[in-house]
């Protein structure tokens, strides 16, 4: 197999890293939080997409979810006690957004008395803006494909800023837009489920858009705001040493990494992938790009897996397809295993593009756990952790400025279009009690973060 298995994996301990290292855990608001109907929060288009028939693996919802709205102080203290120092979570715009415009203040209520609880456990929180839940209200009115979203992200990111920025100093703009565009809009797997490949890159388009007007305006109302965007990013490898296989993971790397990473940092869109695109190529206004290349304090990178492409003639729309190799390792998703592409990513980030600080804001594993005797004994899980973390030192050592490490996630949680049959957490989640058990991973981790 390309990744062995059977090998021990590497040593590492904490004092590997630098000693003002961020570790922490992530979560995300729609996944976790529950309490759909509560607070003055309104539908979002997680809320519809669960609702159609078929969209979900297993039927379910985040109705319920993990109940954070109401647990959050023992998930805190989950996370406190695993000696992390951050904490990543996201702020559902459904629970701020009304009709007239004010932000709705029982939702900004919720959020400050977390924030508050993080900081009393020593957690610096780190804010996402946007992780994927828009307010079904504005969807109706066209959504992420309409200029107008735009600018309701952005008074909804005034308000929040304005009320946490004295206590949050770490602000994501977006999760992953890349999910949000071509999964919500390309492919239809995620909400609002929509299938029309020209409005998913105007969708791209208009995300960005936002995370450049966003960034200052959270400067402008944070005192000594860091701002960054989080990018899902894949290394990709050609299926062959073949001309045409390579051409073609050159051109699935133009629409998967370069179409986020080059406009942000100032090049405009690949000129490679705007000549195949032709027609179908997003309205841009003729400053849209210098906002967009505003500059930020951080990149946030989430690393899961890497991309194996091989040329197919005819396939839509680039002549490039997503292969399966059948020699490497892979987690219960089908994700293949690979320690080095968070190496190679980290410094294609840092050598290629420039990028000041990074952040790995999401990385972590599925596995189908079992619970035996009140224990999970992932060992699978246990080693992903070990060895991508001395991935992340082998970035460190070739001078890359990775500044933290967020571990996906502090829970099982609901996994969008798989429902509750995907597991990540590093706590376990029993969903009819609600009853939280760390497993083996999460102590693994709690036992590194605890020891130099």
């Amino acid at each position: 197999m390309r990744n062995n298995q059977a090998a021990a994996p590497p040593a590492i301990a904490r004092g590997d890293f630098p000693p003002a290292f961020r570790w922490g855990t992530s979560t995300s608001s729609y996944q976790i939080e529950g309490a759909v109907q509560e607070g003055g929060r309104v539908e979002s288009i997680w809320d519809r997409f669960c609702a159609t028939p078929g969209a979900i693996r297993d039927g379910s919802s985040g109705t319920n979810a993990c109940d954070h709205y109401r647990r959050w102080p023992r998930d805190l203290d989950l996370a406190r006690d695993l000696g992390t120092n951050a904490y990543r979570f996201s702020i559902a715009w459904p629970r701020i957004w009304t009709p007239d415009g004010t932000p709705n203040v029982q939702g900004l209520d919720f959020y400050d008395r977390l924030v508050d609880g993080m900081l009393e456990r020593g957690l610096e929180p780190w804010a996402t803006l946007y992780h994927w839940d828009l307010p079904q209200p504005l969807q109706d009115a066209g959504g992420w494909a309409v200029r107008a979203t735009v600018h309701a992200y952005t008074a909804y990111v005034d308000a929040v800023t304005r009320r946490l920025g004295d206590r949050v100093k770490h602000w994501i703009t977006h999760n992953e837009p890349w999910c949000t565009a071509m999964h919500g809009h390309w492919d239809g797997v995620h909400a609002p489920g929509i299938r029309d490949f020209g409005m998913a890159l105007q969708v791209c388009h208009h995300v960005l858009l936002s995370h450049g007007l966003a960034v200052p305006l959270i400067r402008a109302n944070v005192p000594g705001a860091q701002a960054g965007i989080a990018l899902s990013l894949h290394p990709v490898r050609s299926a062959s040493a073949s001309d045409d296989d390579v051409a073609a993971a050159r051109r699935h790397d133009g629409l998967r990494n370069r179409w986020f990473l080059d406009p942000l940092a100032g090049r405009g869109y690949p000129a490679d992938i705007l000549a195949m695109l032709g027609g179908l190529a997003p309205r841009v206004a003729p400053s849209d790009l210098d906002v967009i290349a505003v500059p930020t304090d951080f990149m946030g990178l989430n690393y899961y897996f890497p991309e194996t492409i091989a040329h197919v003639p005819g396939h839509w729309p680039l002549q490039a397809q997503v292969v399966t190799p059948s020699d490497v390792e892979r987690t219960a998703f089908g994700w293949e295993v690979a320690p080095n592409g968070l190496t190679e990513l980290l410094v294609r980030l840092h050598t290629e593009y420039g990028v000041p600080a990074i952040h790995v804001t999401e990385n972590g594993s599925c596995y189908d756990d079992v619970v035996v005797d009140g224990a999970v004994h992932d060992t699978a899980r246990q080693r992903y952790l070990v060895r991508h973390l001395a991935a992340l030192r082998d970035a460190l050592a070739q001078g890359v400025p990775v500044q933290g490490y967020f571990a996906w996630s502090l829970l099982d949680n609901f996994e969008w279009a798989e429902g509750y049959t995907r597991r990540f957490g590093l706590t376990h989640v029993d969903f009819a009690t609600q009853q939280r058990l760390l497993k083996d991973s999460g102590q693994w981790y709690r036992a590194f973060l605890h020891h130099s």
